[in-house]
């Protein structure tokens, strides 16, 4: 048996971002994390691919929204769990961010990822709140989560990064 549906498409624009990225080697992670906020620097590319939002940064935390569409679903008709993967992982890091001085930098070493609840279209704006538990001039450990609109938790994650100087 086959579907006879029209197929759809979705356009992803971004900005190269290895010129801001030196930038950034010159700004504390808090300042050029706001400043991305401001609209003086572009979003990551990865952000038009899962329509994210830095919302708001503080030392050692880090908000950000994300919209679920059709264009995230698995083939069993609910969004991928890659979807939340990267909200988490992109929170994780910005909070670890938000904490290191100019000329400092950070990766992912692990991420670690407990599924609550299911997404579709229907879950519509999700939060999601990285929150660095201890901080460290070699690693960093953060803990985050992804909450719907009605409060409900969907994803928890653990990760730590390495801090270098690159």
């Amino acid at each position: 048996m086959t579907l006879d549906q029209a197929a759809q498409q979705k356009t992803i624009t971004w900005v190269d971002p290895r010129p801001q990225a030196l930038e950034a080697l010159t700004m504390s992670g808090l300042d050029y994390l706001q400043a991305m906020i401001d609209g003086r620097f572009p979003a990551p590319p990865i952000a038009s691919h899962i329509n994210l939002d830095l919302v708001s940064v503080s030392p050692g935390v880090a908000v950000m929204t994300a919209t679920p569409d059709e264009s995230h679903y698995n083939p069993i008709g609910s969004v991928h769990g890659g979807f939340a993967a990267t909200l988490l992982d992109s929170v994780c890091g910005c909070a670890v961010q938000s904490t290191l001085p100019a000329g400092m930098a950070y990766t992912t070493l692990d991420l670690s990822i407990n599924y609550l609840r299911g997404m579709t279209t229907e879950t519509g704006l999700v939060t999601g709140e990285g929150r660095v538990t201890k901080p460290g001039s070699r690693a960093a450990f953060v803990e985050a989560d992804i909450k719907d609109a009605a409060g409900r938790l969907l994803a928890t994650a653990t990760s730590t990064c390495l801090v270098f100087t690159p």
